[in-house]
């Protein structure tokens, strides 16, 4: 309000008008003094640095002082009292770039799908997918998929059109392993 004075030179009552605020609220000054609570926060903080103003609230209550939890929120902040964050430490990881598919064979993809029927049946679906021509090379459902039948499908698979370079599964899963064996 007084940068817009200052830098337009306007009336305070002008200023006002334009803003939409009243000029009571713009002449308001507060009149209560938290001194006292000030400096027993900071007190407190610097005896547990741990605490946040929750804590130091329920330390000013047990000493005896009743006091409205929103306002030591407000003179904690003033105060610039925080309680310092410990950020985790995160793994990083890091990616490698994935090869270009020049052929088919090259990579397949695999992956799992569920529904449930009207009647509270559930299906499962399990598919193949050649991952450079994107044909599907198998399309299993039921209503479950035991390994063994997992192993028999990928089999029949193979069989037909030969062993992929890569298997890779929808959870990021690289079996290049189990296909060499």
């Amino acid at each position: 309000m007084q940068r817009l004075k200052a830098e337009f030179r306007f009336s305070e009552r002008h200023a006002c008008e334009l803003m939409s605020i009243p000029r009571s609220s713009c002449r308001y000054r507060s009149r209560r003094d938290d001194s006292a609570l000030r400096q027993r926060l900071i007190e407190l903080a610097q005896e547990k640095p741990r605490f946040g103003y929750r804590r130091l609230h329920i330390l000013l209550r047990r000493a005896g002082e009743q006091i409205n939890h929103k306002r030591v929120q407000r003179v904690y902040r003033e105060a610039g009292l925080c309680v310092r964050r410990i950020r985790r430490k995160r793994l990083t990881r890091s990616y490698t770039q994935r090869p270009t598919l020049s052929a088919p064979n090259q990579e397949w993809a695999i992956d799992f799908a569920s529904d449930v029927t009207a009647s509270g049946r559930r299906l499962r679906v399990f598919s193949v997918v050649d991952a450079f021509t994107r044909e599907c090379l198998a399309l299993e459902t039921d209503t479950s998929m035991p390994s063994q039948r997992v192993t028999r499908i990928l089999q029949s698979v193979i069989d037909r059109r030969g062993r992929p370079e890569f298997l890779k599964s929808d959870n990021g899963l690289n079996a290049s392993n189990f296909l060499k064996a």
